[in-house]
């Protein structure tokens, strides 16, 4: 079976844009489900007298049980974003075979994806009940910082109101990452499974892609050797923080 040398000839296929541009409805719902937790640890740290020393200990405790009960409604939201963002690949790659063949269309049918999605919400658990926790160690650095340089309760008690803000810029980061993380090792995996070892490198193409990841736009790239993207980090598109950007991977001749 002959598939396309090109990652996505929008000219022989008569199809002007990608499908493996990235839905952003899979990311508005995972931020608006990560911000209740946000919302949450802000509820849970105002309950408490953050001025009173003896009551900072608890809400620290306070915060890590809230984090040991979070693991299964954490694993059903990340569930849900997995299989959504699935399901939006599936759809990309059935859009791609229609054109190419339906050789293609029963490969990626056939894509062994389960371990990688297994894995991917073990990750995102880990993540999404660290948040409650990180939140606790902030208010440990905060108390000790306090005492240390002599600063009147006062002052901590101010910074130590911003926990749930903190913990919500956290949280945004945390989906708006995952969901492009998620998005680029499916492709991968489907990609790898027929053959396909490199991809090319497309940005949403508006003015707030990054520089260096705007130097990247249309090159090509091997998937197990990503480029630099950021100063010192390598990484697939849509695979580092707050990266919008996605892969077109380059099917194989054969």
């Amino acid at each position: 079976m002959i598939y396309s040398g090109l990652a996505f000839d929008r000219a022989r296929t008569g199809i002007s844009r990608s499908p493996f541009i990235r839905a952003r409805k899979v990311e508005i719902q995972f931020v608006k489900q990560l911000r209740k937790i946000a919302a949450h640890v802000g509820d849970i740290a105002r309950g408490f007298d953050l001025e009173d020393p003896m009551a900072l200990a608890a809400l620290q405790g306070a915060l890590e049980r809230y984090s040991s009960i979070l693991d299964p409604w954490a694993e059903a939201v990340s569930a849900r974003m997995i299989a959504e963002a699935d399901a939006r690949d599936v759809k990309a790659w059935n859009r791609l075979s229609t054109v190419i063949g339906r050789q293609l269309h029963r490969e990626i049918r056939d894509a062994p994806t389960g371990n990688r999605m297994r894995q991917l919400l073990g990750e995102q658990v880990k993540l999404i009940t660290s948040l409650p926790l990180e939140a606790s160690e902030r208010v440990h650095k905060l108390t000790l910082e306090g005492i240390q340089e002599g600063r009147r309760a006062a002052e901590i008690a101010k910074e130590l109101a911003r926990t749930g803000e903190v913990t919500e810029s956290r949280a945004m980061l945390i989906a708006r990452t995952e969901v492009g993380r998620t998005s680029t090792v499916l492709t991968q995996a489907r990609a790898e499974y027929i053959g396909s070892t490199h991809f090319i490198w497309r940005t949403a193409g508006d003015s707030d892609v990054r520089p260096s990841h705007r130097r990247l736009n249309g090159k090509s790239f091997r998937w197990d050797d990503p480029p630099e993207c950021d100063p010192g980090y390598h990484a697939l598109p849509g695979a580092i923080f707050n990266c919008r950007c996605y892969p077109e991977p380059i099917i194989p001749e054969q």
